[in-house]
């Protein structure tokens, strides 16, 4: 028995063999590009991307031979059409993209937004398919004049594979989806003024599987008819494969995007509109998914002159907590913020500089903003989880874990494989084909976790502290975002 799963993010596409007793056996990786042709956009080619997973599912299939079946996970939102011939009417349109930043502003300002998330569970932002849908609209519209069906990456992956366009119940969840009936909403439609659109959105199915076709199999080096599962996407298969299956578990994704992650049993529409709300098999997951993550890292190494994360981490490890009254609020994407709060305008700053600190308080003041955003997120689920299972490349930086856990106050856990993402497909996958009963039974045999880094009581006390802080700066800080905005539109 093999098994080959795809996880395909948004810079790296991983495929990973198991064997016949859940083991990883094989992993392939393949770098991929996001172009920004303008200020703002963050686009792929498709083909690209299809021609990246087929290049990783032929090297794991030299190494494991014909798999038993196949599963898909894929990076979540944005804008990935095919024409009525099912070929790309152009480049993808990321989840990051940020030229539709102005209408998802307005939607928000208007309580547009907030409306919507009284039947969709989903704060609004410029990187999902109804922000990039109307800014076409009014920009583009001969694109969606050819455009024939909306997918999402994870769509345009299994259209390859198995010739059928559909969607999963997570990818359907925002913008459109009537989380209580899992089907989309005309009232969504009607309130975004896009009823227009429908005719793009494929059927949704939960858990879709089918066969692979003879010309994929060619590509991938496979036999045709196997089996093709599209799991959940990024986001919901890393939860998953971290060992959140249950209402109340948590996990945080410590990659290009900082994900916050509770199992619920059922949606919470009447809260705080803030955050995403997934559908899963036999559950909900409540995410608070950021715009920056381990680019904010990557950023200040680089700012640094360091060579590597774990060099920072050991370099903020010189700093006391605190960073010597040092506070870093790390928004940096040109998309501003979704999550735990949505602002288009949201940017980041090192506030309260002097000629006292040092290159290590600047380090130790990056890590502790990421990490109170981390605190927030898990704040804004209103779960009480007794431990964090994390992942994702942030995950191996030790420094980082151990303020995660002094600052969440929760013992952290990492997980043992080396691709999450890929192994919650893999759950899914064997309930999907009956190879197990279901996820949850799936993942109590094959989901394994380091052993806990604990926080420091003492520690704990400070952040708490330091976390109030945290917020107020926010607060105050946010007072000046539009007039950088204006600052940044007058160069």
């Amino acid at each position: 028995m093999a098994i080959i799963c795809v996880d395909a993010g948004t810079t790296v596409i991983k495929a990973v063999g198991y064997d016949a007793t859940g083991a990883e056996t094989a992993v392939a990786r393949r770098a991929t590009v996001v172009s920004r042709p303008a200020p703002g956009h963050a686009e792929q080619d498709m083909h690209a991307v299809w021609e990246a997973v087929a290049a990783t599912v032929r090297e794991v299939a030299a190494r494991v031979g014909a798999p038993d079946f196949v599963a898909i996970t894929a990076q979540g939102d944005g804008f990935w059409p095919v024409g009525f011939d099912g070929e790309p009417t152009g480049p993808a349109i990321l989840w990051n993209d940020a030229r539709a930043a102005s209408i998802a502003d307005a939607w928000t300002r208007e309580g547009t937004a907030a409306a919507a998330f009284g039947i969709n569970g989903s704060a609004t932002a410029s990187g999902l398919p109804h922000a990039i849908l109307a800014w076409l609209r009014a920009h583009d519209p001969a694109r969606l004049d050819r455009s024939g069906a909306l997918l999402t990456c994870g769509g345009w992956i299994f259209s390859r594979m198995t010739g059928e366009l559909v969607a999963d119940e997570s990818d359907a969840s925002a913008p459109f989806m009537d989380l209580r009936a899992r089907a989309y909403s005309p009232e969504l439609f009607a309130l975004y003024g896009l009823d227009w659109a429908r005719r793009l959105l494929p059927e949704i199915r939960p858990c879709p599987v089918a066969g692979l076709t003879p010309g994929a199999a060619g590509a991938l080096g496979l036999p045709a008819g196997t089996p093709v599962v599209m799991a959940p996407y990024d986001i919901a298969s890393t939860a998953l494969g971290a060992g959140a299956v249950e209402a109340g578990q948590a996990c945080g994704i410590l990659g290009t995007t900082l994900c916050t992650e509770v199992v619920v049993g059922s949606p919470d529409l009447d809260g705080e509109p803030t955050g995403i709300t997934i559908a899963l098999p036999g559950g909900y997951l409540r995410a608070f998914p950021t715009f920056a993550g381990t680019e904010v890292v990557q950023w200040t190494c680089r700012l640094l002159g360091l060579s590597d994360p774990a060099e920072l981490g050991e370099l903020a490890m010189l700093s006391e907590p605190g960073a010597g009254g040092l506070a870093f609020l790390p928004y940096l994407s040109p998309a501003g913020e979704r999550a735990p709060f949505s602002d288009p305008l949201a940017r980041g700053a090192l506030l309260g500089m002097s000629f006292e600190h040092g290159r290590e308080d600047v380090a130790r003041a990056v890590l502790e903003g990421l990490t109170m955003v981390i605190r927030d997120c898990l704040t804004a689920t209103g779960a009480a989880p007794t431990e964090l299972a994390v992942c994702g490349g942030g995950s191996a930086n030790a420094t980082w874990l151990g303020l995660i856990a002094d600052v969440t106050g929760l013992p952290v856990r990492r997980s043992a494989d080396a691709e999450v993402g890929a192994r919650g497909a893999y759950l899914v996958g064997l309930a999907a084909t009956g190879a197990a009963p279901s996820v949850a039974e799936a993942a109590a045999g094959h989901v394994r976790l380091r052993e806990a880094v604990e926080p420091d009581l003492a520690r704990r006390a400070r952040y708490d502290r330091l976390f109030e802080d945290f917020l107020t700066l926010r607060g105050t800080t946010a007072g000046t975002w539009p007039l950088l905005s204006d600052m940044r539109d007058r160069t």
